[in-house]
């Protein structure tokens, strides 16, 4: 069951849009592909929505309420190429998406490949990572002896002479370089230019009523994807599911010394805003000691 309500904490016109709740998802996608149908059926939030493209040309907000959980979502303008140029208000949506514990690829489910290759190439292009975990590599600078490289497995997408010609074009002469996985070149500017953002992605195939069943079925075994239709109203169950799982959010229950668990207003944590962690959770509770504290339940 979906609740929704509107949030006090998203009004803001244009696209700066305070943060607010536990956790935050930007939809991001080609003009005229859905984004606005499926914030108003998941939100109280009145994005315009019409048959031809640009309809939304600034950032709608909405709250979405789920498993007691406050989750805002962005309806961003439709992404055009040329985006991370700036066309078509493109460098303000990146911005925002950034900024976002989660992205939302919504795409048109009778093209989507072709869709989902632009929309990824302009994300990369301005240094978000989709469904990518950071590199474990490590590089400390030293004084004399040049770039020594080292890892804990063996290499075969990139070797030494790759890893010190990289590491000499960004003027670095002398340090020691550490692979913890089998990682490429990408992987090592990625780490050496220190301004990339990872986030994790769900697509979503809308208008799968325009599709035949084999390939509804196809897209949903692709991974990180779900296949939904606005129109028709199907598959925002399976949504709301993985936006929870990839957010990554559970909640924490506290009761009071000699008193029974109401199992109502939980502490939400998240692995991506902070941790999931008893620190953590007390951190969100004002003017308590450690000892008066007992957790009692935790749900994911």
């Amino acid at each position: 069951m979906i609740e929704s309500e509107k949030s006090g904490g998203g009004k803001s016109e244009g696209f700066d849009v305070e943060k607010y709740g536990n956790s935050r998802i930007a939809l991001i996608g080609f003009p005229s592909v859905g984004k606005s149908s499926m914030l108003t059926a998941l939100t109280a939030a009145k994005s315009e929505s019409a048959a031809y493209e640009f309809t939304t040309l600034t950032c709608i907000p909405g709250m979405l309420y789920y498993n007691d959980a406050k989750i805002q979502l962005l309806d961003l303008p439709g992404i055009i190429e040329g985006a991370a140029e700036g066309k078509g208000k493109g460098k303000q949506v990146i911005a925002v998406a950034r900024s976002s514990d989660m992205v939302m690829m919504v795409l048109d489910a009778q093209k989507w490949a072709e869709e989902r290759a632009k929309l990824t190439a302009e994300l990369e292009r301005v240094g978000i990572r989709l469904n990518k975990e950071k590199p474990d590599i490590t590089i400390r600078k030293i004084a004399t002896g040049g770039v020594l490289l080292n890892s804990t497995i063996k290499l075969t997408k990139i070797d030494e002479r790759m890893v010190k010609a990289i590491m000499h074009e960004y003027k670095i002469h002398n340090a020691e370089v550490l692979f913890r996985g089998n990682y490429d070149v990408d992987d090592l500017i990625d780490v050496i230019e220190g301004n990339r953002r990872y986030l994790k992605c769900i697509y979503v195939y809308n208008k799968i009523d325009t599709i035949s069943m084999e390939e509804v079925d196809g897209l949903a075994r692709l991974a990180h994807s779900v296949p939904i239709s606005c129109k028709l109203g199907l598959g925002y169950d399976m949504l709301l599911r993985r936006m929870w799982e990839n957010l990554g959010l559970i909640r924490v229950y506290t009761k009071k010394r000699g008193n029974a668990p109401t199992f109502a207003e939980p502490i939400i944590l998240s692995t991506g805003r902070g941790g999931i962690t008893i620190e953590i959770a007390l951190g969100q509770i004002h003017k308590v000691h450690f000892r008066l504290i007992i957790v009692t339940h935790c749900r994911v």
